[in-house]
C-alpha cells in the first residue's frame, strides 16, 4: 500500500510505509485497545494535517473513540477481526471489524439516557460522526466512524 492513497490499515503484521509502528510484540499488529490507540495516534500525528499539527484535545477524543470501539469488538463482538485508520481532510476515519453480526441496539438512535449498560457507545456517539454499522454476509460487522480533528492553532 502506498502512503499516497491516504489509507492506513493495521492488520496482523503490517504497517503502512511512513507510519510509525506502535509498540508491542509485533510491529503493526493491532490486537487490543492499547496497540490500536498507539497506532491511531501515530497515524494522526504523522499524516493528518501535513505538518500543521493536531489539537491535543482532539487526539484525546480520537483515543477514547478507538479504545471504546476496539474494546467493544473484543468484549461483545467475538473478538477483533481488523482495525483501519484513514486520515481525511476533516479528521480520522476509523473502522473496527469484529466477528459477530449482532448490531448494537443503541446504533439505531443517538443515546439520550444511560440505561446502565456502559458508557462506551454514548461516548462514541458524542465524539464521532458519520457512524456506520455494516454487517457482513459471512458473519461479523464493521463499525466505522469519523473523529473530527482540528489544526493545533484552532480554537
Amino acid at each position: 500500500m502506498e502512503p499516497t492513497d491516504q489509507i492506513s490499515t493495521a492488520s496482523y503484521g503490517a504497517t503502512p510505509p511512513g507510519v510509525p509502528a506502535p509498540g508491542g510484540p509485533a510491529p503493526g499488529a493491532v490486537t487490543g485497545a492499547a496497540t490500536a490507540r498507539a497506532y491511531a495516534e501515530s497515524v494522526a500525528r504523522a499524516q493528518w494535517g501535513s505538518g500543521r499539527g493536531v489539537r491535543e484535545e482532539d487526539v484525546i477524543d480520537l483515543l477514547l473513540v478507538v479504545s471504546e470501539l476496539v474494546t467493544n469488538a473484543i468484549r461483545h463482538g467475538d473478538g477483533l477481526a481488523g482495525f483501519e485508520v484513514r486520515p481525511t481532510g476533516e479528521g480520522m476515519w476509523i473502522a473496527v471489524h469484529d466477528n459477530n453480526g449482532l448490531v448494537p441496539r443503541a446504533a439505531y438512535a443517538f443515546p439520550t439516557r444511560h440505561h446502565g449498560s456502559g458508557y462506551g457507545w454514548p461516548l462514541v456517539a458524542r465524539l464521532a460522526r458519520d457512524i456506520d454499522v455494516e454487517r457482513h454476509q459471512g458473519g461479523g460487522k464493521t463499525i466505522s466512524v469519523l473523529v473530527p480533528l482540528r489544526d493545533a492553532g484552532t480554537p
